[in-house]
């Protein structure tokens, strides 16, 4: 379609997006969805191309952009639409331009992903916008009419920063990838520092956010870290080798400190690594080095929860625009908890500034609340678990309490995470922490084994060095308190004194700590407190929104799939069935398809029925006919293992490449527990420590509590869990009888059921309302 350049009204609301500022992982997968989404919704979709500066070019720096001009867009790092600074529309010239531009394409609405100064930006060309058509009118660039017609511009910011310094979002795209990228390099050196009993410095991105150093350190266990928004107290240097010199008196080999770039002291003097590193070599005697990780946090490609981060708020954006009204203020697409939200956007970018103002002030405390209340639970969390001698954090004696901490279900990345946390936030305050091997089996049959039985007394040595470590430390087993037997496990929390149970693990978790409080009127010894951290794979514990170890999960599914994508790809019509795991929750096969771009998922929540198989494979016949050779041509469709009883991986295949008649190839891949992943990822590692320590913070509530008081709170059995914008325990009475489908073994009411339909709209899968029963072709 032309330009619009007579003053005609736009037959439809063109929506352009564009990214500016320093580029993100993830930046990528917004462009997409905005793109595909607006087409979706009946909308042109223009890209911007080098950010402002192309907004000020116009010409062909503005253009439109279809369904298959973003195909395989989601895998790629960085802009491909490009980013750049431009001077010229930080005056008002420019920005004059920048209208005209937009008013020349017909452009009512823009889509901006970028830091906050590029969303400042945008709010203040909003706010001229009225002015500036005036003016352009005055100089005969528009018509009155075209004036008139584009009277209002709407736009919405979508947050794209490694530093996830923007406040009231708890994550920007791009900041989980960085991290991983931290953590990377990190976990590479622990090796070479404990080989050769080294410290390493080391400096990440963050001029005015802590965030990448905070987050680096409680994922990687640091000794020591340094942030903006909290400096270190006056005798840092005193504070920080005492700590560095206790680990290592307790035999620690390593050192890790974490350096933000924007780091400095109460008197706002720049720490710098090599000031730390001078003082570890002279002071400690510690063979120091020095690394500066630089830009490589910023490249490669997109983690998977940054792809679906971006994915989801370039839906929510484009719904923004259409639902905006002259008189809505401009809003930014934020994540709180679990939740895609709509924030107002100036109030942001205010609260944003304000964290630098408070810390050039040197009012540290607002500068760490500004940063909301999540920047300020992790820093708590890791002040808490950095070291376990700290006096100040001891409880009284008579509060102490044995405090034994199990892993039941399969293995799951971030459960090791979770037990090493909750064991220094317990030493830290005085408690007994006491590790079962092997679950519920090792307990009962194992726990008066020599020379070494399966319960066990830890200290803070034995699990130092576990919060990158995948799988279980300690064991894990799916057998239930009921098959070892009831009476012989309350024997067993009789015979070592257990004072609380803190549970690890999945759905066998959840049906485990169920039996234990079913059978608390018989067996007295389960009448303490115990809380469950769900930690599985298939996110299918009632309660939660979340489980500990599904993102390292979905990290594993997205990998194997985008090497699987490079085949098919390479071979250019040829498409993957790739079977995922999850039991019978289609969690996995829902957001790893969200994340990879999948031409369909089929779920048990939904089943497979031939009328859907038809309409996909007359869609896949139809998307091969229009391929003229494009590139990033390779399909996936992704298949839970229960999807079907009868319409297995294998066969779903068969059929496809039966019905393809030649025209392309149809190939099934199984990466079966390649899912459960190797190293936790830095989400499930952060969470992790974080919902560790909350649940032992709400287990020494009960410290002093009489069996018969702790048995009359039904909050003394409960399950921690993200629920929407909130952390929340949640009783197991009520969610086993409200929340608890038992025999599909899930949730009754899953929330990502919502985003099965934005995998379909995306991938362009036809609606089976759109489709002719008996054929399957679009009618």
């Amino acid at each position: 379609m032309a330009p619009i350049t007579n003053g005609a009204p736009a037959p439809k609301k063109r929506i352009a997006v564009m990214t500016s500022g320093g580029d993100s992982p993830g930046m990528n997968g917004s462009v997409r969805a905005v793109v595909r989404m607006a087409i979706d919704q009946g909308c042109e979709a223009y890209c911007v191309y080098e950010g402002y500066e192309g907004l000020v070019q116009g010409g062909d720096l503005i253009r439109q952009a279809q369904w298959e001009d973003v195909r395989g867009w989601l895998s790629e790092g960085g802009t491909l639409i490009g980013t750049a600074r431009c001077k010229a529309f930080t005056e008002r010239p420019g920005r004059l331009k920048a209208a005209k531009n937009m008013i020349d394409k017909g452009i009512n609405a823009l889509v901006i992903c970028g830091g906050d100064g590029s969303l400042t930006g945008a709010d203040k060309f909003r706010g001229e916008w009225p002015s500036l058509l005036e003016e352009l009118v005055k100089n005969g660039d528009i018509s009155t009419e075209q004036q008139k017609t584009f009277q209002y511009l709407n736009i919405v910011g979508l947050v794209g920063s490694i530093d996830n310094d923007f406040a009231d979002t708890d994550a920007t795209i791009g900041c989980y990838s960085s991290l991983g990228r931290i953590c990377e390099a990190v976990d590479y050196i622990d090796a070479t520092a404990f080989s050769h009993q080294r410290a390493f410095v080391i400096e990440v991105m963050g001029r005015h956010c802590g965030w990448l150093a905070l987050m680096a350190g409680v994922s990687t266990g640091a000794d020591f870290i340094f942030i903006p928004e909290s400096p270190p107290d006056r005798d840092w240097e005193d504070q920080m080798c005492d700590i560095i010199s206790k680990h290592r008196n307790l035999g620690k080999r390593k050192t890790i400190v974490i350096v933000a770039e924007g780091a400095h002291d109460l008197d706002l003097t720049r720490i710098s690594p090599n000031k730390v590193k001078d003082l570890l070599s002279t002071r400690l005697k510690l063979d120091t080095r020095i690394t500066t990780l630089g830009h490589v946090q910023r490249g490669g490609n997109a983690c998977a929860y940054d792809r679906q981060l971006s994915t989801l708020q370039g839906v929510e954006a484009v719904n923004a625009v259409l639902e905006a009204t002259p008189e809505t203020p401009s809003k930014f697409i934020a994540i709180i908890e679990n939740k895609i939200v709509r924030n107002p956007l100036i109030e942001a970018v205010k609260s944003t500034q304000e964290v630098a103002e408070a810390i050039k002030a040197k009012d540290f405390k607002r500068a760490l609340d500004l940063r909301g209340p999540e920047f300020a639970e992790y820093h708590q969390a890791y002040m808490m678990t950095t070291a376990t001698d700290q006096p100040a954090l001891r409880l009284p004696k008579q509060t102490h309490m044995n405090i034994a901490i199990i892993h039941v279900g399969a293995p799951a990345g971030g459960m090791n995470s979770a037990t090493r946390a909750a064991v220094a936030y317990c030493l830290s305050r005085g408690h007994t922490p006491i590790a079962i091997h092997n679950g519920f089996p090792g307990l009962v049959r194992h726990h008066a084994d020599e020379p070494v039985g399966s319960v066990r007394y830890v200290q803070w040595l034995d699990v130092e060095g576990w919060i990158s470590k995948g799988g279980s430390e300690i064991g894990t087993n799916r057998d239930l308190p009921s098959k070892v037997g009831m009476g012989e496990t309350a024997d067993c929390f009789n015979i070592y004194k257990f004072d609380a149970l803190f549970i690890i693990g999945g759905f066998e978790a959840f049906t485990a700590l169920s039996e234990l409080r079913k059978a608390r009127p018989d067996y007295p010894a389960f009448r303490i407190p115990m809380m469950l951290l769900p930690a599985t794979i298939s996110n299918n514990v009632p309660g939660t929104e979340y489980s500990v170890g599904s993102d390292t999960c979905l990290n594993a599914l997205t990998s194997y799939c985008d090497a699987i994508k490079q085949s098919a790809s390479a071979s250019r019509r040829r498409i993957f069935v790739v079977e995922t795991q999850g039991g019978k929750s289609g969690y996995i096969a829902t957001m790893g398809a969200l994340g990879i771009g999948a031409v369909a998922v089929y779920t048990p929540e939904e089943g497979i029925n031939l009328q859907m198989l038809g309409r996909d494979i007359e869609h896949l016949k139809q998307s091969f006919a229009k391929d003229k050779g494009q590139t990033r041509a390779g399909k996936l469709i992704l298949c839970n293992e229960h999807a079907s009883e009868t319409y297995t991986t294998e066969v779903v295949a068969s059929m496809i490449r039966e019905e393809s008649k030649g025209r392309f190839e149809s190939r099934f891949a199984i990466p079966g527990h390649v899912q459960q992943g190797g190293t936790p990822s830095p989400m499930d590692r952060v969470r992790a420590v974080r919902l560790a320590v909350k649940c032992i913070q709400a287990i020494e509530q009960y410290a002093g509590k009489s069996k018969e008081e702790i048995m009359e709170d039904d909050l003394s059995m409960a399950v921690i869990g993200v629920k929407g914008i909130s952390v929340v325990f949640g009783a197991m009475e009520r969610l086993e009888r409200e929340e608890t489908n038992w025999n599909h073994r899930r949730p009754k009411d899953e929330s990502w059921l919502q985003y099965k339909k934005t995998v379909d709209t995306l991938s362009g899968r036809p609606r089976p309302e759109d489709c002719c029963t008996s054929c399957g072709k679009m009618r």
